[in-house]
C-alpha cells in the first residue's frame, strides 16, 4: 500500500483522484455523486472499493479555507466529512490539504469546454490538483 487518494468534497459530489505507485503524479479518477449532502453511505462504500483496488495508504482531503484563512461553512462540512472518514477508515491517515484555489485553477484550464462538460469534470480534476500539490510537497521534502 503506497498510493494516495485525493478527495474534493462538495455538496453532492466527491471528486476522486489517485497517485501513481511512486507518488509522483495524480490522476483524476471519478466523481462520486450522492442524492443529498447528508447521505454519504454510498460514498463511503465506493471509497472502500477504491482504497482496496488501488492499495491506498493515505487520504488527502481538500480543505476549502477562505482566502483570509478563516473557516467557512464548506470547511466546517469538510471537517465533519473527515470525521466520518476516520470512523470508517480507522487506521488510514487523513490529511487536510489547503485547496483554496484548486477549483479556480482547474476552471481556468477548462475555459474551452462548454459549461455542462466543465461541470462534469471539474470535481475530479480539482481532486487531482489537490493531490498533486500534496505529492509535490512530499517530493520537495525528499529532495531538501
Amino acid at each position: 500500500m503506497n498510493r494516495r487518494l485525493g478527495l474534493d468534497y462538495g455538496d453532492k459530489t466527491v471528486g476522486v483522484a489517485v497517485s501513481d505507485a511512486l507518488n509522483i503524479t495524480a490522476q483524476s479518477l471519478e466523481i462520486i455523486r450522492r442524492d443529498d449532502e447528508v447521505s454519504i453511505k454510498k460514498t463511503v462504500a465506493r471509497l472502500k472499493e477504491i482504497i482496496k483496488e488501488y492499495e491506498i495508504c493515505e487520504i488527502v482531503l481538500g480543505f476549502p479555507k477562505n482566502t483570509d484563512n478563516t473557516l467557512g461553512i464548506r470547511a466546517i462540512k469538510t471537517r465533519e466529512f473527515k470525521e466520518r472518514l476516520h470512523r470508517n477508515f480507522k487506521k488510514m491517515p487523513i490529511i487536510l490539504w489547503d485547496e483554496r484555489f484548486s477549483t479556480v485553477a482547474v476552471e481556468r484550464g477548462l475555459e474551452e469546454l462548454s459549461l455542462k462538460k466543465r461541470k462534469e469534470v471539474v470535481d475530479k480534476l480539482a481532486a487531482a490538483f489537490i493531490l498533486q500539490g500534496y505529492l509535490d510537497s512530499l517530493n520537495l521534502k525528499k529532495e531538501g
